[in-house]
């Protein structure tokens, strides 16, 4: 089977495309440069020889319609995840707009299966207690996530035109092997290098972008669970919950205050707006204290498929930042390489 993807160089999209061609399927991958798709999968053990190139982005019709022309399904992945304030503009025409081209082309030439890589954040502030299926789309009041949900109102309304189309809500991702650092490994990584000595109270859903992947092939694939919405893996941690796994993982004190999420909403919004003239990142984030501050866990038997422990996550994270020279002997504490493949 001929399985095109965007977003295959990404964090998410680089998993999901090694465990597609695991699976034993061809892949076809849109990316703005070539250069890349070596780097994002090689380390995973991909077989680079299995995935044709198409070279453009989701933004450029011509390339859209090269993508999706012949293929058996599509995993849309292609976003840009940030809080930075910097990537606004971007992150808009991205996350909207280029959904709107591939899911629109993928109807067009008729294709037998799409998956579209949402985001739980596209349901906040959630309507109820806890995220399902069934969760109504958000309203946030944040850039990101209503770009996010944007996008999520154009897939369920493809969805109820008829068109097969699955949607996957991955919670906040960790694991090894981020070919773009992005936003929740740089986050463990600045909490162990001592940038995050403040955290908003909340919490939010953590997963192993692994588990994510094998989700993503096994829908590809046909052999996923019922239904047309899916979360990804994983566990709610509190903000207390995740400092206290990378104590456990690293064995450091690593001292850290937990203010009310909404109290802290003002200073993110102000750092929000120096961040746009401020040339290196700001790790106290809008996006990130308004996540917490919407707080809801998911259901967690809602994907079907089981997740690892988090435990294993953070040290498989940790263990990876380490050995490419990204965290320190000191940052990672007792956490050695021996004593993370134990963990």
């Amino acid at each position: 089977m001929l399985v095109s993807v965007t977003g295959g160089t990404g964090f998410v999209g680089a998993h999901s495309v090694a465990a597609v061609l695991r699976a034993g399927h061809r892949v076809r991958l849109l990316v703005r440069d070539e250069s890349t798709v070596e780097r994002a999968l090689a380390p995973l053990g991909a077989d680079t020889a299995a995935v044709d190139v198409v070279t453009g982005n989701v933004l450029d019709q011509f390339s859209v319609d090269r993508l999706v022309r012949g293929a058996d399904a599509i995993l849309h992945a292609a976003s840009v995840y940030s809080f930075d304030s910097r990537a606004h503009r971007e992150m808009a025409r991205t996350n909207v707009a280029g959904t709107a081209r591939v899911l629109d082309a993928a109807r067009r030439t008729g294709t037998g299966r799409v998956v579209y890589v949402s985001s739980f954040g596209a349901l906040l502030p959630a309507a109820g207690r806890v995220l399902g299926p069934d969760s109504p789309v958000g309203r946030p009041r944040e850039t990101y996530l209503a770009a996010k949900a944007e996008a999520e109102t154009l897939a369920r309304s493809h969805q109820a035109a008829g068109m097969p189309v699955t949607i996957t809500y991955p919670p906040a991702l960790l694991g090894p092997h981020d070919p773009k650092l992005g936003d929740q490994v740089t986050r463990l990584r600045n909490t162990l290098r001592g940038l995050m000595p403040v955290w908003p109270s909340g919490g939010l859903p953590i997963g192993d972008v692994r588990d994510t992947a094998a989700l993503h092939a096994a829908l590809i694939g046909g052999a996923g669970p019922a239904g047309n919405r899916h979360f990804g893996p994983g566990h709610y941690l509190s903000t207390r919950e995740f400092v206290a796994t990378l104590r456990e993982v690293t064995g450091r004190a690593l001292p850290a205050a937990f203010l009310p999420a909404r109290a802290m909403l003002p200073l993110g919004a102000v750092m929000g707006l120096v961040q746009r003239a401020w040339p290196w990142h700001i790790p106290a984030e809008y996006g990130a204290i308004y996540t917490c501050a919407c707080a809801a866990r998911v259901d967690e038997k809602a994907s079907g498929r089981p997740s690892r422990p988090v435990t294993e996550t953070f040290a498989d994270t940790v263990r990876w930042l380490h050995d490419r020279g990204l965290l320190s002997d000191r940052a990672v504490g007792t956490a050695t390489d021996a004593g993370l493949r134990a963990a």
